[in-house]
């Protein structure tokens, strides 16, 4: 798909990974899109897993990178960020390859990623932005954009992981 078929989807998923928090993964209005194109096959042995292993598929409709989205001001209705959120993780780890890892430039690129959200936004469109804090501070994260969440959600087991919404300026 390219970018210039997006104009009939009304929702963008910036980094969409193994689009883990759909509940419909092929949803027909929205376009997801990521940086990366892969199947891997990992080391895990949770929940019992007999071989040891898991396999990630990430197979966004779009190759893109949410620090510059390839869609006009003004095409999306919403938009879901939920970008990589690691400072530290091993080469080979899990988590790095289901979630991601922050570059050494993460404030830049989170800047930057927010910054093209919005664009990318309807004037009242809705951002829904996820954040887990293992590594970083979600404040420091909010100061990164001048936008102010409207409201928001804290979860997971550890209380690390919030959902935050925004609405674009008409």
């Amino acid at each position: 798909m390219s970018a210039d078929s997006a104009v009939k989807f009304k929702v963008l998923d910036a980094c969409c990974g193994t689009r883990m928090m759909w509940f419909d993964r092929q949803h027909q209005g929205a376009v997801f899109g990521d940086k990366r194109s892969e199947t891997i096959t990992v080391t895990d042995r949770s929940h019992g897993r007999e071989n040891g292993t898991r396999t990630l598929h990430i197979e966004p409709d779009v190759l893109m990178d949410f620090r510059d989205i390839p869609y006009p001001d003004n095409t999306f209705r919403l938009v879901a960020f939920d970008p990589p959120h690691l400072e530290r993780a091993g080469p080979k780890s899990w988590m790095a390859t289901k979630y991601g890892k922050l570059s050494d430039n993460w404030r830049e690129d989170l800047r930057r990623g927010f910054a093209e959200c919005f664009r990318v936004l309807e004037p009242e469109g809705v951002l829904v932005f996820k954040w887990n804090e293992t590594h970083v501070k979600l404040r420091e994260v909010l100061a990164l954009t001048p936008e102010r969440p409207l409201f928001g959600q804290v979860s997971g087991r550890g209380g690390l992981t919030h959902w935050l919404v925004f609405m674009k300026e008409s």
